[in-house]
């Protein structure tokens, strides 16, 4: 049994395919496939049921996937207790939504390239639950997402934060300093919000719907930095994480509203699949992580 076969192995029970393993791994599909046949007839087990175009584990191949998962772990274990003195020199795909990237990424990302300049780093930009999916793949190696808290046994979550959402508007807007509100007074008004598959969001239009009320935006799109153009131009109100407007508020150019009958908090969280190694990159950018809000 080679660490080649059991690394071939869990790409394609990851990737649930032949063919994505394959890719992944720079392999041709058949070399993929003969080394899982050498496999298995080794272990004298079926790893694998090809149904049409599903690729699942067997119940001989799941109990496999838990060792061979766990002497991969050990054996990258190895590998970086020897080398954990050389510069940082990998790559890290890491899955966010726009608002996190717009406003928390570029000092966390400023940081951490000057640190460890020779690191690759990728970004990919979508919902929380597709980059969770992707994640799920093995397309990515870590999620920062905002979100509800988020309990699933495939995950493994090693930053949980607290980030109250609030409505906003310019500074120069008649509601702007006229002491709290009220919900029913607020979705009144000319509202651009994010779009409907972004959490917080969700979670305000599930809420209005239980109170049998709606907001109904004049403008919907998934670019913050756009919104707060726009808010900044008095061109309406708008439903946004606090952090993402911290600086306007500061200076004096945007306003949270209070709202005496309602507050939503999400969390931001950081994410990993339960069966992937942790490479020094991902330890690196975690550790950071958590230093800069």
């Amino acid at each position: 049994m080679e660490l080649r076969e059991i690394n071939t192995f869990l790409h394609v029970a990851q990737l649930k395919s032949f063919s994505k393993a394959a890719k992944a791994l720079g392999y041709s599909q058949a070399a993929v496939t003969l080394q899982i046949k050498q496999l298995e007839t080794e272990l004298g087990i079926h790893l694998f049921d090809r149904i049409g175009k599903q690729t699942i584990l067997t119940h001989q191949g799941t109990i496999f996937y838990e060792h061979a998962a766990a002497v991969m772990k050990e054996l990258s274990r190895a590998r970086a207790a020897v080398t954990e003195t050389r510069e940082l020199t990998g790559a890290l795909t890491i899955g966010t939504i726009e608002s996190i990237c717009a406003s928390i990424f570029p000092p966390l990302l400023e940081q951490f390239h000057k640190a460890h300049p020779l690191v690759k780093i990728s970004i990919v930009l979508d919902s929380p639950d597709v980059l969770l999916e992707r994640m799920d793949k093995n397309s990515i190696d870590l999620v920062y997402l905002m979100d509800q808290r988020i309990y699933d046994h495939k995950w493994r979550k090693v930053m949980e934060e607290p980030e109250d959402i609030v409505f906003v508007a310019s500074s120069s807007h008649p509601l702007s300093g006229a002491g709290p509100l009220l919900l029913e007074e607020i979705i009144r008004e000319p509202f651009l919000l994010t779009e409907k598959n972004a959490s917080y969001r969700f979670v305000l239009d599930r809420y209005l719907t239980a109170c049998n009320q709606k907001i109904e935006p004049f403008l919907e799109i998934g670019n913050t930095e756009f919104i707060i153009r726009l808010l900044k131009n008095n061109a309406g109100l708008s439903f946004l994480p606090e952090f993402s407007i911290r600086q306007e508020v500061t200076a004096g150019t945007l306003s949270i509203l209070p709202v005496h009958d309602f507050h939503m908090c999400v969390w931001r969280q950081i994410l990993y699949h339960k069966d992937k190694w942790v490479t020094r990159e991902m330890e690196s950018f975690i550790q950071l992580a958590k230093t800069v809000n």
